[in-house]
Protein backbone atom coordinates (compact mmCIF):
# COMPACT_ATOMS: atom_id res chain seq x y z
CA UNK A 1 0.00 0.00 0.00
CA UNK A 2 1.46 3.35 -0.77
CA UNK A 3 1.65 6.08 2.49
CA UNK A 4 -0.51 8.29 0.04
CA UNK A 5 -3.11 5.92 1.41
CA UNK A 6 -3.33 7.09 4.92
CA UNK A 7 -4.04 10.88 4.06
CA UNK A 8 -7.44 12.18 5.51
CA UNK A 9 -8.70 15.51 5.47
CA UNK A 10 -8.43 17.27 8.83
CA UNK A 11 -9.41 20.40 10.73
CA UNK A 12 -6.04 21.85 13.23
CA UNK A 13 -8.61 23.47 15.37
CA UNK A 14 -9.80 19.83 16.71
CA UNK A 15 -6.41 19.06 18.21
CA UNK A 16 -6.96 19.11 22.08
CA UNK A 17 -4.50 20.94 24.30
CA UNK A 18 -5.71 19.45 27.21
CA UNK A 19 -7.45 16.68 28.60
CA UNK A 20 -11.30 17.11 29.78
CA UNK A 21 -11.86 16.54 33.37
CA UNK A 22 -12.65 14.24 34.71
CA UNK A 23 -10.34 12.15 31.98
CA UNK A 24 -13.60 9.46 31.13
CA UNK A 25 -15.81 12.18 30.43
CA UNK A 26 -13.84 12.05 27.11
CA UNK A 27 -15.96 11.33 23.96
CA UNK A 28 -16.45 7.79 22.79
CA UNK A 29 -17.22 6.98 19.35
CA UNK A 30 -18.06 2.70 19.39
CA UNK A 31 -18.04 1.40 15.95
CA UNK A 32 -19.02 -2.60 16.00
CA UNK A 33 -17.93 -4.28 12.87
CA UNK A 34 -19.78 -6.85 13.04
CA UNK A 35 -22.58 -4.98 12.33
CA UNK A 36 -21.26 -2.22 11.16
CA UNK A 37 -23.09 0.26 13.71
CA UNK A 38 -21.73 3.60 14.91
CA UNK A 39 -22.68 4.72 18.27
CA UNK A 40 -21.58 7.89 20.46
CA UNK A 41 -20.82 7.63 23.77
CA UNK A 42 -18.83 8.74 26.29
CA UNK A 43 -15.56 6.86 27.91
CA UNK A 44 -17.43 6.50 31.43
CA UNK A 45 -19.97 4.39 29.26
CA UNK A 46 -16.89 1.64 28.80
CA UNK A 47 -17.63 -0.69 31.21
CA UNK A 48 -21.59 -0.73 29.78
CA UNK A 49 -20.40 -1.40 26.44
CA UNK A 50 -18.32 -4.29 27.36
CA UNK A 51 -19.92 -7.92 29.20
CA UNK A 52 -19.06 -9.51 32.21
CA UNK A 53 -15.89 -12.09 31.94
CA UNK A 54 -14.05 -9.78 28.69
CA UNK A 55 -10.05 -8.63 30.13
CA UNK A 56 -9.33 -5.21 29.38
CA UNK A 57 -5.55 -5.01 28.97
CA UNK A 58 -3.57 -1.78 29.72
CA UNK A 59 -0.57 -0.57 29.13
CA UNK A 60 1.38 0.65 32.78
CA UNK A 61 4.58 2.23 31.15
CA UNK A 62 5.27 5.29 33.10
CA UNK A 63 6.29 8.69 31.21
CA UNK A 64 9.90 10.25 32.22
CA UNK A 65 9.85 13.58 32.35
CA UNK A 66 12.62 14.23 28.86
CA UNK A 67 12.30 17.18 27.57
CA UNK A 68 14.75 19.39 29.07
CA UNK A 69 16.01 23.12 28.90
CA UNK A 70 19.90 23.57 28.50
CA UNK A 71 22.67 26.57 27.62
CA UNK A 72 25.30 26.31 25.36
CA UNK A 73 28.61 27.20 26.61
CA UNK A 74 30.42 29.36 25.70
CA UNK A 75 27.63 32.18 25.14
CA UNK A 76 24.50 30.86 26.79
CA UNK A 77 22.11 30.27 24.23
CA UNK A 78 19.12 28.15 24.62
CA UNK A 79 18.47 24.53 23.88
CA UNK A 80 15.67 22.97 24.03
CA UNK A 81 16.56 19.05 24.51
CA UNK A 82 14.02 15.96 24.53
CA UNK A 83 15.91 12.86 25.63
CA UNK A 84 14.48 9.52 23.67
CA UNK A 85 16.29 6.82 24.70
CA UNK A 86 19.44 5.71 27.10
CA UNK A 87 22.24 3.93 25.32
CA UNK A 88 25.72 2.29 26.72
CA UNK A 89 27.74 3.91 29.22
CA UNK A 90 24.93 6.62 30.32
CA UNK A 91 24.44 8.19 27.17
CA UNK A 92 21.36 9.42 25.33
CA UNK A 93 19.88 9.68 22.00
CA UNK A 94 17.88 12.80 21.87
CA UNK A 95 16.25 15.67 19.48
CA UNK A 96 17.76 18.95 19.59
CA UNK A 97 16.71 22.25 18.79
CA UNK A 98 19.36 25.58 19.31
CA UNK A 99 22.32 23.82 18.77
CA UNK A 100 23.09 20.44 18.16
CA UNK A 101 26.90 20.55 16.63
CA UNK A 102 29.61 17.72 18.02
CA UNK A 103 31.63 18.84 20.10
CA UNK A 104 28.28 21.65 21.62
CA UNK A 105 28.83 21.56 25.93
CA UNK A 106 25.18 22.25 26.82
CA UNK A 107 24.55 23.33 30.42
CA UNK A 108 21.26 22.44 32.24
CA UNK A 109 22.36 22.81 35.42
CA UNK A 110 25.25 23.91 38.14
CA UNK A 111 25.87 19.88 38.75
CA UNK A 112 24.43 18.55 35.15
CA UNK A 113 25.94 19.22 31.68
CA UNK A 114 26.41 16.94 28.70
CA UNK A 115 28.33 17.24 25.34
CA UNK A 116 27.20 16.46 22.17
CA UNK A 117 29.41 13.58 20.52
CA UNK A 118 27.23 12.39 17.42
CA UNK A 119 24.75 14.45 15.51
CA UNK A 120 22.67 12.19 12.72
CA UNK A 121 19.23 13.00 10.62
CA UNK A 122 17.23 11.43 13.10
CA UNK A 123 18.76 12.69 16.54
CA UNK A 124 22.18 13.53 18.70
CA UNK A 125 23.93 11.55 21.42
CA UNK A 126 24.59 13.26 24.24
CA UNK A 127 27.44 11.94 26.58
CA UNK A 128 26.24 13.05 30.46
CA UNK A 129 29.03 14.82 32.77
CA UNK A 130 27.85 15.45 36.49
CA UNK A 131 28.32 13.39 39.54
CA UNK A 132 24.99 11.45 38.91
CA UNK A 133 23.23 10.00 36.27
CA UNK A 134 20.79 11.75 34.34
CA UNK A 135 18.02 9.64 34.86
CA UNK A 136 18.32 10.50 38.88
CA UNK A 137 18.32 14.09 37.85
CA UNK A 138 14.69 14.18 35.41
CA UNK A 139 12.52 14.98 38.27
CA UNK A 140 14.19 18.34 38.80
CA UNK A 141 15.32 19.36 35.37
CA UNK A 142 12.64 17.89 32.59
CA UNK A 143 9.33 18.21 32.12
CA UNK A 144 6.71 15.99 30.16
CA UNK A 145 7.97 15.49 26.60
CA UNK A 146 4.12 17.05 25.15
CA UNK A 147 3.91 15.75 20.85
CA UNK A 148 4.63 18.75 19.29
CA UNK A 149 1.07 19.31 17.47
CA UNK A 150 0.50 20.58 21.47
CA UNK A 151 1.92 23.98 20.27
CA UNK A 152 1.54 25.76 24.08
CA UNK A 153 4.43 24.80 26.64
CA UNK A 154 4.11 22.33 29.65
CA UNK A 155 2.42 22.88 32.40
CA UNK A 156 2.47 21.85 35.50
CA UNK A 157 -0.89 19.97 35.05
CA UNK A 158 0.63 17.98 32.49
CA UNK A 159 2.82 15.89 35.21
CA UNK A 160 -0.73 14.29 35.86
CA UNK A 161 -2.59 14.60 32.35
CA UNK A 162 0.30 12.94 30.45
CA UNK A 163 0.59 10.02 33.11
CA UNK A 164 -2.23 7.07 33.18
CA UNK A 165 -3.35 6.43 36.55
CA UNK A 166 -1.93 2.64 35.78
CA UNK A 167 1.80 4.13 35.01
CA UNK A 168 4.16 2.09 37.23
CA UNK A 169 7.35 1.10 35.10
CA UNK A 170 9.61 4.57 33.77
CA UNK A 171 10.90 4.32 30.59
CA UNK A 172 8.66 5.66 28.16
CA UNK A 173 9.42 9.01 25.92
CA UNK A 174 5.54 9.28 25.47
CA UNK A 175 2.36 8.28 27.34
CA UNK A 176 0.33 5.55 25.58
CA UNK A 177 -2.41 7.83 24.94
CA UNK A 178 -5.06 5.22 24.98
CA UNK A 179 -5.07 4.71 28.46
CA UNK A 180 -4.87 8.68 29.72
CA UNK A 181 -9.06 8.19 29.40
CA UNK A 182 -9.16 5.80 32.56
CA UNK A 183 -10.26 7.33 36.22
CA UNK A 184 -10.20 5.67 39.28
CA UNK A 185 -14.00 5.43 39.13
CA UNK A 186 -13.95 3.61 35.63
CA UNK A 187 -11.55 1.11 37.13
CA UNK A 188 -14.18 0.74 39.87
CA UNK A 189 -16.86 0.57 37.58
CA UNK A 190 -14.93 -2.44 35.43
CA UNK A 191 -14.73 -4.42 38.59
CA UNK A 192 -18.16 -4.06 39.98
CA UNK A 193 -19.19 -5.41 35.94
CA UNK A 194 -16.67 -8.14 36.63
CA UNK A 195 -14.52 -7.07 33.76
CA UNK A 196 -11.08 -7.93 34.19
CA UNK A 197 -8.31 -4.99 33.86
CA UNK A 198 -4.57 -6.78 33.28
CA UNK A 199 -1.06 -5.03 32.28
CA UNK A 200 1.32 -5.20 30.00
CA UNK A 201 4.45 -3.02 29.59
CA UNK A 202 5.90 -1.36 25.92
CA UNK A 203 8.21 1.46 26.91
CA UNK A 204 6.91 4.09 24.37
CA UNK A 205 10.42 5.16 22.27
CA UNK A 206 10.63 7.28 19.43
CA UNK A 207 10.27 4.58 17.01
CA UNK A 208 6.35 4.54 17.70
CA UNK A 209 5.87 8.26 16.73
CA UNK A 210 9.26 7.81 13.87
CA UNK A 211 7.98 9.57 10.44
CA UNK A 212 6.89 7.04 7.72
CA UNK A 213 9.20 8.12 4.33
CA UNK A 214 9.11 5.10 2.51
CA UNK A 215 6.42 5.41 -0.46
CA UNK A 216 5.13 1.65 -0.08
CA UNK A 217 4.38 1.54 3.44
CA UNK A 218 6.33 -2.52 3.55
CA UNK A 219 9.27 -0.98 3.30
CA UNK A 220 9.31 0.59 6.70
CA UNK A 221 11.05 -0.74 9.25
CA UNK A 222 9.86 -0.20 13.21
CA UNK A 223 12.59 0.77 16.00
CA UNK A 224 13.01 -1.50 18.50
CA UNK A 225 11.01 -1.23 21.66
CA UNK A 226 10.77 -2.61 25.18
CA UNK A 227 8.16 -4.86 25.88
CA UNK A 228 6.95 -7.22 29.00
CA UNK A 229 4.21 -9.51 29.59
CA UNK A 230 3.77 -11.22 33.05
CA UNK A 231 3.26 -14.03 33.46
CA UNK A 232 0.06 -13.66 35.25
CA UNK A 233 -1.06 -11.19 32.36
CA UNK A 234 -0.37 -14.13 30.16
CA UNK A 235 -2.50 -16.44 32.09
CA UNK A 236 -5.52 -14.38 32.27
CA UNK A 237 -5.46 -13.68 28.76
CA UNK A 238 -5.53 -17.47 27.76
CA UNK A 239 -8.33 -17.90 30.25
CA UNK A 240 -10.70 -15.48 29.21
CA UNK A 241 -9.68 -16.83 25.75
CA UNK A 242 -10.71 -20.41 26.85
CA UNK A 243 -13.67 -18.89 28.56
CA UNK A 244 -14.99 -17.25 24.75
CA UNK A 245 -14.60 -13.50 26.33
CA UNK A 246 -12.69 -10.75 24.37
CA UNK A 247 -9.13 -8.97 24.77
CA UNK A 248 -9.70 -5.41 25.19
CA UNK A 249 -6.64 -3.70 24.17
CA UNK A 250 -6.48 -0.54 25.56
CA UNK A 251 -4.24 1.16 22.90
CA UNK A 252 -2.06 0.37 19.83
CA UNK A 253 1.02 0.12 22.34
CA UNK A 254 -0.82 -2.80 23.92
CA UNK A 255 -2.13 -4.39 20.67
CA UNK A 256 1.89 -4.28 19.20
CA UNK A 257 2.73 -5.92 22.57
CA UNK A 258 0.33 -8.98 22.72
CA UNK A 259 0.46 -9.45 18.88
CA UNK A 260 4.35 -9.94 19.21
CA UNK A 261 4.53 -12.68 21.73
CA UNK A 262 1.51 -14.59 20.45
CA UNK A 263 2.02 -17.81 18.72
CA UNK A 264 0.27 -19.05 15.15
CA UNK A 265 -2.44 -20.65 17.70
CA UNK A 266 -3.03 -16.88 19.65
CA UNK A 267 -1.12 -18.75 22.58
CA UNK A 268 0.24 -15.94 24.87
CA UNK A 269 3.68 -16.62 27.26
CA UNK A 270 5.55 -14.25 29.51
CA UNK A 271 7.77 -12.62 27.63
CA UNK A 272 10.22 -10.05 28.57
CA UNK A 273 12.43 -8.45 25.41
CA UNK A 274 11.95 -6.21 22.74
CA UNK A 275 9.44 -5.99 19.79
CA UNK A 276 9.59 -4.07 16.53
CA UNK A 277 6.36 -5.22 15.11
CA UNK A 278 4.45 -3.10 12.43
CA UNK A 279 1.34 -3.77 11.92
CA UNK A 280 -0.62 -2.80 8.77
CA UNK A 281 -3.58 -3.63 6.37
CA UNK A 282 -3.37 -6.94 5.78
CA UNK A 283 -2.55 -8.45 9.31
CA UNK A 284 -4.28 -11.17 10.70
CA UNK A 285 -5.25 -10.59 14.11
CA UNK A 286 -4.27 -13.28 16.73
CA UNK A 287 -4.99 -12.16 19.97
CA UNK A 288 -6.50 -9.10 20.50
CA UNK A 289 -10.80 -8.49 19.87
CA UNK A 290 -11.54 -5.21 20.72
CA UNK A 291 -9.20 -1.88 20.58
CA UNK A 292 -9.76 1.48 22.34
CA UNK A 293 -7.86 3.79 20.64
CA UNK A 294 -7.00 7.38 20.37
CA UNK A 295 -7.80 9.71 16.97
CA UNK A 296 -4.32 9.75 15.00
CA UNK A 297 -2.09 11.59 13.06
CA UNK A 298 -2.45 11.23 9.23
CA UNK A 299 0.30 8.96 7.48
CA UNK A 300 1.43 7.60 11.03
CA UNK A 301 2.29 3.56 11.93
CA UNK A 302 -0.50 4.33 14.57
CA UNK A 303 -3.12 5.37 11.70
CA UNK A 304 -1.87 1.67 9.94
CA UNK A 305 -2.72 -0.31 12.62
CA UNK A 306 -6.24 1.09 13.62
CA UNK A 307 -7.04 0.55 9.55
CA UNK A 308 -5.80 -2.86 9.62
CA UNK A 309 -8.33 -3.49 12.98
CA UNK A 310 -11.27 -1.90 10.65
CA UNK A 311 -10.52 -1.60 7.05
CA UNK A 312 -9.12 1.43 5.64
CA UNK A 313 -11.78 2.91 3.37
CA UNK A 314 -14.26 2.09 7.12
CA UNK A 315 -11.45 3.94 8.91
CA UNK A 316 -11.67 7.15 6.64
CA UNK A 317 -15.54 6.74 7.10
CA UNK A 318 -15.19 6.60 10.90
CA UNK A 319 -12.74 9.67 10.65
CA UNK A 320 -15.30 11.80 8.81
CA UNK A 321 -18.22 11.03 11.19
CA UNK A 322 -15.88 12.34 14.11
CA UNK A 323 -14.42 15.68 12.34
CA UNK A 324 -18.05 15.89 11.35
CA UNK A 325 -19.04 15.44 15.25
CA UNK A 326 -16.02 17.67 16.33
CA UNK A 327 -14.28 14.99 18.45
CA UNK A 328 -11.13 16.11 19.60
CA UNK A 329 -8.10 14.57 18.36
CA UNK A 330 -4.97 13.10 19.48
CA UNK A 331 -3.33 12.71 22.43
CA UNK A 332 -5.74 14.71 24.72
CA UNK A 333 -8.81 13.89 22.64
CA UNK A 334 -11.30 11.46 22.34
CA UNK A 335 -11.44 8.06 21.55
CA UNK A 336 -12.81 5.12 19.77
CA UNK A 337 -13.89 1.83 20.62
CA UNK A 338 -13.78 -0.71 17.98
CA UNK A 339 -15.14 -4.47 18.96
Amino acid sequence: MLLSDFDFPFDPTLIAERPVDPRDRARLLMFDRAAGVVAHRHVADLAAQLSPGDLVVVNDTRVMPVRLTGRKRPGGGKVDVVLLREIAGGAWEALLKGGGRIGQVIDFDDETSCHVVDSGPECSVLNVMGGRPLRERLSDLGTMPLPPYIKRRPEPGDADWYQTVFARSDGAVAAPTAGLHFTDALLRRLEERHIGVASVTLHVGPGTFRPVRVPNIEDHRMDPERIEIPGKTAERIMGTKASGRRIVAVGTTVVRTLESVAGMDGTVRAYSGETALFIAPGYEFRVVDALLTNFHLPRTTLLMLVSAFTGLDRLKELYAEAISQRYRFYSYGDAMLIV
